[in-house]
């Protein structure tokens, strides 16, 4: 029989992985949580509207016969789902319901034992699109794109750390988008004559590099640099916003 209580916690254990779980506790030999747990349990069920209930499993003390505790323990999840019910909260199809009498690891403090353990599992929250990605994905072949918040450090192609969500949000588009194809390009800003230093290339292949180095394949990819050759403002530029918009580093669809 111990062999089979011991097999039985070890599926529980296995099964209840990922899920959550809150506990509500009874007086002694009653089958209706006490007035303490009435209180919590309507808080967490004001905050918690979206779960899901997957497993009710109740308890006794060790006091009376293991068959009555069995019994005890079974109104108390009944009573414990029917409380959940009124509040609207919703059942998995397959919800399983244990009940236990003297068959579990008891605590020392009796009011400890008098309880049903309530398991859930928490929607999935579907992932948050930046701009930049809906921009890719409803882009059109032949369209082109500016990096929002994409900088570097003075005169160099070295990409500033704040610099990183972008990157990332780019990164994520390629690995969504496997037929995806882009050509990045430089600019820079300020200057009258073109770029003799070649920045907006460096730039431009920094954003290539740092794609390669996250596994998207480089034949979906190539690099330019524009210098001033097409600047948003005219040069020279009026103020830094019309410089930053200047300085610049875009994608070019290629093929979806």
């Amino acid at each position: 029989m111990k062999r089979i209580i011991i097999i039985l916690f070890l599926l529980i254990s296995i099964n209840l992985l990922g899920q959550k779980q809150v506990e509500v506790y009874f007086d002694f030999n009653k089958d209706f949580p006490n007035q303490a747990s009435i209180l919590e349990i309507n808080e967490w069920i004001a905050k918690n509207k979206n779960v899901e209930i997957t497993k009710l499993l109740g308890y006794c003390d060790s006091i009376d016969t293991q068959n009555y505790n069995k019994k005890l323990a079974e109104r108390r999840i009944e009573n414990v789902q029917i409380l959940l019910e009124k509040s609207g909260l919703k059942f998995n199809k397959s919800i399983e319901k244990i009940a236990f009498g003297k068959d579990f690891k008891q605590s020392k403090i009796q009011a400890e034992n008098r309880k049903v353990t309530i398991f859930f599992t928490e929607p999935e929250l579907a992932p948050m699109e930046s701009e930049l990605t809906k921009k890719i994905k409803n882009s059109k072949v032949g369209q082109t794109i500016t990096l929002p918040n994409i900088y570097f450090f003075n005169n160099s192609a070295r990409i500033v750390p704040k610099s990183q969500p972008t990157l990332i949000d780019l990164r994520c588009a390629m690995e969504e988008n496997p037929k995806l194809k882009i050509e990045i390009q430089g600019h820079i800003c300020c200057q009258l004559v073109n770029d003799f230093n070649g920045i907006s290339t460096a730039r431009a292949k920094a954003i290539y590099s740092y794609l390669i180095r996250n596994k998207i394949d480089r034949k979906r990819m190539k690099y330019t640099g524009f210098g001033v050759s097409r600047p948003i403002h005219k040069i020279p530029e009026q103020n830094e916003q019309e410089e930053d918009e200047n300085r610049r580093v875009e994608i070019l669809i290629v093929d979806k």
